[in-house]
């Protein structure tokens, strides 16, 4: 199949947004007699919006949402999104074509003095824009003071190298994707530390029924990403959570069985709720693997453990 029309990429702007849809461009182009690819830069709330915590922000998709309109509104005929920040409802009309092979999905530690997490002194100032950093960090490292971390990720880690905060933690993939793995003092394991859902995946979306696009997107799901995104996106789903909530999850694809483990935390550490399944390897057992696990934490109290945040939060900002 070859193709006379233009597929045009919609991407925000930053580096490792840039990167992801330049990545996406080139296994299109790879395929025989692939179309002629554009790129289209969008601006998202989450990028205008520099001057408050995301996690104070009202709503969700922060980094996504004008992308998908302009998808809707046939200005981009592809969207390229980390997954992470995909809402676990798509909007009518759009659906994910592909889940790409992931990258590691661990968080990262950069410290100025090269040091890990647990050997950081008392009192150092950590960085992170994510309440689930904030709340595994205060269940590891009660002691570090937590400061808030915005912009993009090589502004953020000159922030660093220039005194403002002792250590920040970031996803390892970025810093991979941007060749600046060099920084990273330490990985936590997804044990301890576990990361936010779909961390490490790229999500393709297209409009539903394109056939054209799909052509060429289809080929670039891989399964194991697939499966593994599939069922942390169910778990969120079902806990209704966000980026707001201190939530870590991660599965993976063992042969053919597929297996997931999931951390609720409160925002100061003290309480955490764990649950963890398997099933053998489907699509339909990845949803119902994330609903599972979800219903377990449900039962041990998730629910009020993050409504309690959530009022905690809302108390806390007035909102």
């Amino acid at each position: 199949m070859s193709s006379s029309r233009v597929l045009r990429i919609g991407t925000r702007g930053s580096a490792l947004a840039l990167w992801q849809a330049h990545h996406v461009e080139a296994l299109i182009k790879a395929q025989p007699g692939a179309p002629a690819v554009e790129l289209v830069r969008i601006k998202t709330e989450g990028d205008v919006r520099t001057d408050v915590p995301l996690w104070q922000i009202g709503g969700r998709a922060f980094f996504t949402k004008e992308i998908d309109k302009a998808l809707l509104g046939n200005e981009i005929d592809i969207a390229v999104h980390s997954l992470k920040d995909l809402s676990t409802v798509l909007d009518p009309g759009i659906e994910l074509a592909a889940a790409l092979e992931r990258e590691d999905p661990r968080d990262a530690v950069l410290s100025r003095s090269g040091a890990r997490l647990m050997d950081l002194p008392k009192g150092a100032r950590v960085g992170t824009s994510s309440l689930r950093r904030r709340a595994f960090i205060a269940r590891l490292r009660p002691d570090i003071e937590l400061l808030e971390l915005r912009g993009n990720v090589p502004t953020r880690i000159e922030r660093m190298k220039n005194g403002d905060y002792d250590a920040i933690i970031l996803a390892a993939a970025g810093l991979r994707r941007l060749e600046l793995d060099q920084h990273i003092s330490e990985l936590l394991p997804v044990d301890e530390f576990p990361p936010a859902v779909s961390q490490g995946a790229i999500g393709v979306c297209m409009r539903t029924g394109d056939s054209d696009a799909g052509h060429w997107l289809k080929k670039l799901d891989n399964r194991a990403s697939r499966l593994a995104t599939t069922a942390e996106r169910a778990l969120l789903r079902r806990l209704e959570g966000g980026c707001q909530v201190p939530l870590g999850a991660i599965a993976s694809l063992d042969g053919e069985t597929l297996r997931l483990q999931a951390v609720v935390c409160s925002l100061d550490g003290k309480k955490n709720i764990q649950a963890k399944s398997q099933l053998a390897a489907s699509l339909e057992n990845a949803t119902a693997l994330g609903q599972k696990v979800a219903d377990d934490l449900l039962s041990q109290g998730a629910a009020s453990l993050m409504a309690n945040e959530r009022t905690a939060r809302s108390l806390a900002t007035g909102g």
